[in-house]
């Protein structure tokens, strides 16, 4: 047996996988003095990437690694460091959400959080392991922001699956790219009507799995994307990889919802683009949400879907909320000035 325990180490080990229980804690938020953290117990996870060299099979055994991840469900978690007693017994998935009011408000910004696994019984409960995370408490700004992911700002090849599964194998959160200008008008936004020191937050929402979290979380640091709030999709297992951005949309949508009604108070821009559910899901809000929407950007993306999307943007132009549906992000960033959301200012990268 030990030889046999010896021998599964060094192959994760090699296969840079770990063994034992980890407990995975992603963004969370602060919202009506409410305290949101979530997270996943796993049993299994990828070791974090130390090197991006291009190259084909490093790239391409890196990205399946995402998808050999082992949740554990009906295991309990709870936060620490608190005096009340906030737990929750994860999903099938693995997944966990925490919710609690702290006795203390949070001032606006980030702040840390840690939430343990324990072992239940009789005696004593004992953490088996900790995670860390962080929180974002929004200060009181103009605006929100939703953004989609894959083909809003990230070039994903969404509507072709083979496209797209070449990009995830061959390059790396390193390697890929943004749209062109993108980011400058991501941080147009991040500042419209406020300053450096209180930020309009950012929510990414989309279809893609909690599997590519840090991929996602190491390409926004590094193409300088504003901080925000990610939002994904359930888990997917490694004989689900051909599936990985098909989820169902209507998680999104009720993901969006939640956000929306977080902060009734705020105005939200909505981003996405043309290659999925995104312009049916923002008409929907729109519906719903008339007074909370400021405007919504569809990035024009798949010339089959041109039709279809322009008929959404009627539909929502109809209702007095701005919509842009757009090629380049420089066109969107004019919008943005021409409706007053973002300052008139000239920026030497765009032209």
């Amino acid at each position: 047996m030990k030889a046999s325990g010896g021998i599964k180490h060094k192959i994760l080990t090699w296969l840079r996988l770990t063994e034992g229980s980890t407990v995975k804690v992603y963004r969370g938020y602060v919202h009506q003095q409410k305290v949101v953290v979530f997270g996943h117990v796993l049993r299994r996870s990828p070791m974090p990437r130390q090197k991006y060299r291009q190259n084909f099979w490093i790239n391409s055994f890196a990205l399946l690694r995402l998808f050999m991840m082992k949740p554990v469900s009906g295991v309990t978690v709870k936060v620490s460091g608190i005096e009340e007693d906030v737990r929750f017994v994860t999903e099938k998935d693995g997944f966990f959400r925490l919710e609690w009011t702290p006795d203390e408000p949070f001032p606006p910004g980030w702040h840390p959080v840690k939430v343990d696994l324990i072992r239940t019984g009789p005696e004593s409960e004992e953490p088996i392991a900790t995670g860390q995370g962080e929180v974002y408490w929004p200060h009181s700004t103009p605006i929100g922001i939703v953004s989609d992911i894959d083909d809003t700002f990230l070039i994903s090849h969404s509507s072709n699956l083979r496209k797209r599964l070449h990009v995830l194998l061959t390059e790396n959160a390193h390697s890929r790219d943004p749209f062109e200008n993108v980011v400058a008008h991501y941080q147009l936004l991040a500042r419209a009507g406020t300053n450096a020191n209180a930020l309009n937050p950012f929510f990414y929402v989309s279809s893609s799995e909690w599997n590519l979290y840090d991929y996602i979380l190491t390409f926004c640091e590094k193409n300088n994307m504003p901080d925000g709030i990610y939002l994904l999709s359930q888990l997917k297992g490694f004989g689900e990889i051909l599936k990985t951005g098909q989820n169902k949309h209507v998680t999104k949508f009720t993901r969006i919802v939640r956000i929306l009604e977080a902060f009734p108070d705020m105005k939200f821009v909505l981003l996405g683009d043309d290659t999925q559910e995104d312009p049916n899901i923002y008409t929907s809000l729109v519906t719903h949400f008339p007074h909370q929407i400021r405007c919504v950007y569809l990035r024009r993306v798949n010339p089959q879907n041109a039709v279809r999307t322009q008929e959404f943007v009627d539909q929502i132009v109809a209702t007095g909320v701005p919509c842009c549906y757009f090629r380049h992000s420089s066109d969107a960033i004019q919008h943005s000035q021409q409706i007053g959301l973002v300052e008139n200012v000239e920026d030497q990268r765009l032209g």
